[in-house]
C-alpha cells in the first residue's frame, strides 16, 4: 500500500472569487502581456515616426512608385512589426521575464521583417529611402529591448515580492521536492511561487490512485494554484505524470515537469518527438574556432574602445594612487589563466606596500587559513583611496591591458591565485577551459557574498553554456554593479 501525503509550505490566504471562473482566467500574464503591446506600440511609433521626422523632414516627397505617402507607409510599418512581435511569441507567458530568450525573440521578429520588407520592395521596384529604412531597425530594436529590460526589471521586483507568479505545488518525493524548492528559492525572480506540497511516497505498482488526485485537486483549489510541478521520485512514471495532466484545468492550470538537469542553458536544450517519446537532446559544450574567434574579436575591439575612452580615468587614478603612499602605482600578482598558464595580472595598487607578506598572518587571524576564496574582512592593507577604487571595481581598470595582450577576456571566469587553484576538484578545473576574466557570472551575482561552492557553480554554468549574448549581459550588468556596488563589494 502506497502512503501518499499533503502538506503546506507557508500557504498564503485562500481567496474567493465571483464568479470563479471567470475571474480566474483574468490572469497576471495576460494584464502583463497587455501592457507589453500598449509599451511596444509607443516604441515602435516613436521610433518609425521620429525616424520619418528626422531623416526626411516634414516635406518629404511620397514613394516613388505607388502612390502612398511615407506617413501611410510608417503606419503600415508600425502595424507589421507589432504583428511580427506577436507571431514571433515575445509575449508569450513562458518567455516574458526571462531575459535573453526574450531579447532573441524581439531581435529575431525586428530583423525577419525588415529583411522581409527589403526582399518585397526589392523585387516590386518600390524605392524606399534607404536611411529612413535602415535608421528605423536599430533604433526600433535598441529601444524595444530597453523596454522590454525596464519592463523585466519592473516583473522581477515585483515577483521577489512574491507577486505576478505562477501558485505552484510540487509533486513527488519527498527528496526531490526539496531539491527542486531549493533551486526556486535561490532565483526567486523566475515567476515560481511554492505555496504547497504534495508528498508521494511508497512502492507501489499503481503509484498515482484515483484517491491521490481528488487530494491533488482539492490542494489546487484551497491554495488557488495554478500550476502543478512534477519533480519526480516516489515511483512516478510517464503514466501517471499523463494522468495528473488529465486532472488540470485546461487553459488556466498548468503542468511543469522538472527534469534532472542542473546548470545547462536553455539554447542547449532540444525535445524532439521519437516514436512518441519525448525525447530531451542536449548538446554537448563546443568552442569551435568561430566562437573563439568571435570572443576573441570581441575582446580586442572591446578593450581598445575602452582603453581609449577611459585613458583620463586611468591618468586621473594613478595620480590618486601615487598619492596615497609609497610603492607602485600598478601592483602585478601571478594568476592561473587558461589552461593552467601563469600569467601577471596587473591592476591599481590598494593596499600599504608590501601587503601580501601579511596575508596568511591575517587569515590565521580570521581563521580561513585553510578556506578558498582568500578574503579579509575589514582588510587592514587597504589604503583609505585604495577602499573607493575597490568599491567601484576602479582598480580593475588596467587589466584591459591584460585582455589587449590575450592573457584574459572581458568577461569569464576570475582569474585566482595558486593556493586557490590547489582547492580545485576536477569539476571546479573545468573553469580553466576558457580565459578568466575582468568580469563575470559570480561577480554581477553576489561578488564576496557568494559561497566557494556558489561561485564554482556560477563559473561552470558560464564555462559550459558560453555566448556572445551572455557576454553582453553580464557586461551590461557589471556596470550596473560598479555605479550600485551595494554591500558586497569590497
Amino acid at each position: 500500500m502506497d502512503l501518499a501525503t499533503s502538506s503546506l509550505v507557508s500557504p498564503a490566504p485562500t481567496k474567493s472569487f465571483t464568479p470563479t471562473r471567470t475571474q480566474r482566467r483574468r490572469t497576471w500574464q495576460s494584464r502583463y502581456a497587455r501592457l507589453l503591446v500598449a509599451s511596444d506600440a509607443l516604441v515602435v511609433a516613436a521610433a518609425v515616426f521620429g525616424t520619418q521626422a528626422l531623416w526626411l523632414g516634414p516635406d518629404h516627397a511620397g514613394v516613388s512608385a505607388v502612390p502612398i505617402d511615407y506617413t501611410t507607409v510608417s503606419l503600415l510599418l508600425c502595424v507589421a512589426w507589432l504583428i511580427a512581435l506577436t507571431l514571433w511569441g515575445t509575449r508569450l507567458p513562458r518567455v516574458v521575464g526571462h531575459g535573453v530568450a526574450e531579447h532573441r525573440l524581439v531581435i529575431a521578429a525586428s530583423f525577419q521583417l525588415f529583411g522581409l520588407i527589403a526582399m518585397g520592395a526589392y523585387l516590386t521596384g518600390v524605392d524606399l529611402s534607404r536611411g529612413y529604412f535602415l535608421l528605423s531597425l536599430p533604433v526600433g530594436t535598441l529601444t524595444l529591448l530597453a523596454s522590454r529590460s525596464a519592463a523585466r526589471a519592473w516583473l522581477v521586483a515585483r515577483r521577489r515580492r512574491g507577486e505576478l507568479s505562477a501558485r505552484v505545488v510540487l509533486v513527488g518525493s519527498s527528496e526531490e521536492n526539496a531539491r527542486v524548492a531549493g533551486e526556486i528559492a535561490r532565483q526567486p525572480g523566475v515567476g515560481l511561487t511554492i505555496v504547497g506540497v504534495h508528498t508521494v511516497e511508497g512502492a507501489g505498482e499503481n503509484s498515482w490512485t484515483d484517491a491521490h488526485a481528488r487530494r491533488l485537486e482539492r490542494r489546487l483549489d484551497e491554495l488557488d494554484a495554478d500550476s502543478v510541478l512534477v519533480t519526480g521520485g516516489g515511483h512516478i512514471d510517464a503514466h501517471d505524470i499523463r494522468r495528473i495532466g488529465w486532472g488540470l484545468e485546461p487553459g488556466r492550470q498548468h503542468l511543469i515537469v522538472a527534469v534532472n538537469l542542473t546548470d545547462v542553458a536553455g539554447p542547449r536544450i532540444h525535445t524532439r518527438p521519437v516514436a512518441g517519446l519525448p525525447l530531451v537532446h542536449v548538446e554537448t559544450p563546443q568552442y569551435s574556432t568561430r566562437q573563439r574567434v568571435l570572443k576573441r574579436a570581441f575582446d580586442l575591439v572591446g578593450s581598445l574602445l575602452l582603453l581609449g575612452a577611459l585613458s583620463p580615468l586611468l591618468l586621473v587614478l594613478a595620480v590618486l594612487v601615487r598619492l596615497s603612499g609609497p610603492g607602485p602605482i600598478l601592483y602585478r600578482q601571478e594568476r592561473v589563466g587558461q589552461g593552467g598558464v601563469r600569467f601577471g595580472m596587473i591592476k591599481f595598487r590598494s593596499m600599504v606596500d608590501g601587503a601580501d607578506a601579511r596575508l596568511s598572518e591575517l587569515l590565521t587571524s580570521q581563521g580561513r587559513d585553510g578556506a578558498p576564496l582568500f578574503k579579509i574582512d575589514d582588510d587592514p592593507r587597504i589604503t583609505p583611496i585604495g577602499r573607493i577604487l575597490r568599491r567601484y571595481s576602479l582598480d580593475e581598470i588596467p587589466q584591459l591591458f591584460n585582455v589587449l595582450v590575450g592573457q584574459m577576456s572581458l568577461v569569464g571566469p576570475r582569474p585566482q591565485r595558486d593556493a586557490e587553484v590547489a582547492f580545485y576538484d576536477d569539476d571546479a578545473r573545468r573553469r580553466l577551459i576558457v580565459r578568466p576574466g575582468m568580469s563575470g557570472l559570480w561577480q554581477v551575482s553576489g561578488r564576496s557574498a557568494l559561497s566557494w561552492e556558489d561561485a564554482i557553480r556560477l563559473d561552470l554554468f558560464y564555462v559550459e553554456n558560453w555566448s556572445l549574448i551572455g557576454d553582453l549581459v553580464i557586461l551590461f550588468r557589471t556596470v550596473k554593479a560598479v555605479f550600485a556596488p551595494g554591500d558586497t563589494a569590497h
